[in-house]
């Protein structure tokens, strides 16, 4: 009988697993439509891919060298496309730039969710707005503020992490040793860094900090999954909807990888770092949401806010029995939207991330 509950409950994830519409494939401002639902019982599994088109080859081949620019595109006097070759994935990165209006100002990073910034899904959304910059008011609620803003677009799939068994996904590497230098230089930054990630990028937001120790003065995670190797088959589920495998990000569950990119597991290697980590505990809808009226429950979107609400409760746990500080904040309302991931971010930056940036 334990055997027919297990497998029941497997078929049951699966089954949402192929239900769950993204409900974050439209901005906060524009979302006029209720989308049909598949779940993963993490974050937005697409069983297809779109061609990306966030990171492209090198022109003319792989440029030889370290990490540089290979191009500025400007949007208008704030806002750049930089784009940067990454020599540990032989690849080109766009990152949308927000710069700051002062020169030596700090550098807050934001990491896309599980599509990269694109509309795998299909929603009608242009390539590359599927993005905090596309998705969100960065230009708004940073206007007055002295920080340059950086997003990375790209890497569907990845959970910006380093790939054990795949060279084009070491976004670690990139976000720990080829990019922020790039960025200091072109932007002439002060140096002070901090970074952010939503769903399955918040726990990998935190993991740098644990990674790269001085890199990052202040982690944002916003509804993000904080214990990964405590769930391996969830992070499984959300890969194999891209048709990646968990076991060539950091082996198979189990293996030391896990529990070494595990926020909830190296809590301790955060004393010192400002962590703002947050989720809805009931992962009802809400006016955070800004969904349409009459759009209804967001039964999948509800499912997934309270599985990451658990998962950044297990994270909390462990750093007040470690004795370190964080800034853990249960939200009463939220399904796991794009609504629900720009209020946490304003919500983190002031009371966490600016404070420690000196911004």
């Amino acid at each position: 009988m334990a055997d027919e509950t297990s497998d029941t409950q497997y078929l049951k994830l699966e089954k949402v697993a192929c239900r769950f519409a993204e409900l974050h494939n439209h901005p906060v401002t524009q979302l006029k439509s209720r989308i049909r639902a598949f779940a993963v019982v993490l974050i937005w599994v697409i069983p297809f891919l779109s061609v990306p088109v966030a990171a492209a080859d090198p022109p003319g081949g792989a440029p030889g060298g370290g990490p540089h620019i290979t191009d500025i595109q400007h949007v208008n006097d704030r806002w750049d496309k930089v784009s940067v070759y990454s020599p540990s994935m032989d690849k080109v990165i766009v990152n949308d730039v927000f710069k700051a209006p002062k020169s030596g100002a700090p550098t807050f990073y934001l990491l896309p969710g599980i599509d990269g910034g694109d509309d795998i899904a299909g929603g009608g959304i242009a390539p590359g707005g599927k993005s905090w910059f596309g998705m969100t008011d960065i230009q708004g609620f940073f206007a007055n503020k002295n920080v340059n803003v950086v997003s990375p677009l790209g890497g569907a799939f990845s959970w910006f992490t380093n790939w054990v068994a795949d060279g084009s996904k070491q976004y670690q590497t990139y976000m720990t040793q080829e990019l922020p230098p790039l960025i200091n230089k072109q932007y002439n930054t002060n140096g002070r860094n901090a970074v952010g990630g939503l769903s399955s990028t918040g726990g990998t937001a935190v993991d740098y900090a644990v990674q790269a120790p001085g890199l990052y003065r202040a982690v944002g995670s916003y509804s993000g999954l904080l214990n990964p190797s405590d769930q391996p088959q969830q992070v499984s589920l959300t890969l194999a909807g891209g048709g990646a495998s968990a076991d060539a990000m950091w082996g198979p569950p189990g293996d030391p990888l896990w529990v070494t990119h595990d926020p909830s597991k190296n809590v301790t290697k955060l004393k010192g770092v400002a962590v703002y980590a947050a989720a809805s505990a009931s992962g009802g809808v809400g006016a955070v949401d800004r969904l349409p009226e009459g759009f209804g429950p967001n039964f999948t979107g509800g499912l997934i806010e309270r599985i990451v609400a658990d998962s950044t409760k297990v994270f909390a746990d462990s750093a007040a029995a470690a004795g370190v500080p964080i800034n853990y904040v249960v939200r009463p309302e939220g399904s796991h939207t794009w609504g629900l991931f720009e209020s946490e971010m304003q919500e983190s930056w002031n009371t966490t991330i600016g404070p420690a940036l000196g911004a």
